[in-house]
């Protein structure tokens, strides 16, 4: 292993602009909002002091930011954004033609409540609602494992030609300070090769992007992409093994702590994750048989690998962050599709808590888990709120 890095201490946003700065891209088009300004403010900071070779811009709205990043990427040149809230349903119509591009982009979004009303907590309903469009999503719980996977995200697009989200929640992750190691460029260098794609806008090469096409053309193009879609899994999969053997740090794609034995299992993503570990230690000691299972990569969705670890265990408790109206918590309806008609599938619970930045705490997932443990599953999913200790 490779002993290369520098111990900063950093806030999630600025780990994800290192992370940006090492994988080297070409092109930066960001239109500043909280709370993902701080990316933005750091990048040019790394500009100025000669520390980051781009082209930045900024323009009108995030809508043009995306129209800039995927017009870049289709000349060839490895290209990064960020956003947040408003600001990624602004890019919505955008992010389809990126992935319709099969343009690479790598994107960190800063999960942030959406309006209205108005608000800045953190809550991960704007990246779920994006879960159609095309982009491969990755959940991660702390400064160091964003800048770690801005690392991976790209790996893994460049590979599969799909573009890729690195999200945290905002303040949470987005504005708290951790120590962090900051790898060296030839660290980097050694793990992510320079972006070379096949096919790029040339005219030298006689090809070209955007045409209509008929109705069998467009069933191949979306075939093809969900192919890639598909492969991501194993290809994502190598891209944290081999970081995790040059650095000590994997993440895996669905991790499983103190599952062993266990009579409820957690299910949840994001910041949420380290405060269930916290929660799990503590029933452990208390001889309570629970367990965490953290899924990191949303999309594309770990089915698979979800029902290898849930099945055969009595109950699964899944906490969301979210609330998609008329369906209740996005993870919660995911999982219970995941193990629909599964031997042994265990009974689904879901809470809909911290929605709209509520604080939980490992004493309310203790709570949680006990009413799990003696209540049927409604098929609805319950909300949590102040009066039950949140």
């Amino acid at each position: 292993m490779i002993k290369e890095s520098n111990a900063m201490l950093l806030t999630g946003n600025h780990a994800v602009s290192y992370g940006a700065m090492l994988a080297k891209p070409k092109v930066i088009p960001i239109y500043p909002i909280t709370p993902q300004t701080p990316i933005a403010e750091k990048l040019t900071e790394l500009q100025l002091s000669g520390e980051l070779e781009a082209e930045t811009m900024t323009p009108e709205s995030e809508h043009s930011a995306m129209a800039a990043c995927i017009t870049a990427s289709l000349t060839g040149v490895r290209v990064f954004t960020a956003t947040a809230s408003q600001g990624l349903f602004l890019m919505h119509e955008m992010l389809h033609y990126a992935s319709g591009a099969r343009a690479p982009i790598v994107m960190a979004n800063v999960n942030r409540t959406i309006g209205s009303p108005w608000g800045f907590w953190p809550d991960t309903t704007d990246s779920l609602a994006q879960r159609d469009t095309g982009w491969i999503q990755y959940y991660s719980e702390s400064a160091q494992e964003s800048l770690d996977t801005v690392l991976q995200a790209y790996r893994t697009a460049e590979q599969v030609m799909l573009p890729a989200m690195v999200i945290h929640e905002a303040f949470y992750v987005s504005h708290s300070l951790e120590v962090v190691e900051v790898p060296s460029h030839s660290m980097v260098d050694s793990y992510l090769p320079p972006f070379d794609p096949e096919i790029y806008l040339d005219p030298s090469i006689n090809r070209c992007w955007g045409n209509v096409v008929n109705q069998e053309m467009f069933w191949r193009h979306r075939k093809a992409l969900g192919e890639a879609m598909d492969q991501t899994f194993a290809v994502a999969a190598k891209a944290d093994a081999e970081w995790k053997e040059l650095t000590g740090r994997g993440y895996e794609l669905v991790e499983a702590y103190r599952c062993e034995g266990a009579e409820i299992l957690i299910v949840t993503m994001g910041s949420m994750c380290g405060t269930t570990r916290e929660a799990v230690d503590l029933m452990r000691e208390q001889g309570l048989a629970v367990g965490l299972v953290k899924v990191r990569l949303f999309r594309p969705f770990p089915v698979q690998q979800l029902q290898n670890l849930l099945k055969g265990v009595p109950r699964v408790m899944v906490m969301d962050r979210n609330f998609s109206p008329g369906l209740g918590g996005v993870l919660h309806q995911e999982v219970k599709a995941a193990l629909y008609g599964m031997d042994k599938a265990p009974a689904i619970h879901g809470y809909l808590v911290g929605v709209g930045g509520l604080n939980v705490s490992p004493d309310l997932i203790a709570k949680l888990v006990r009413r799990t443990g003696q209540a049927q599953p409604e098929i609805n999913s319950i909300w949590v709120g102040e009066e039950d200790g949140a």
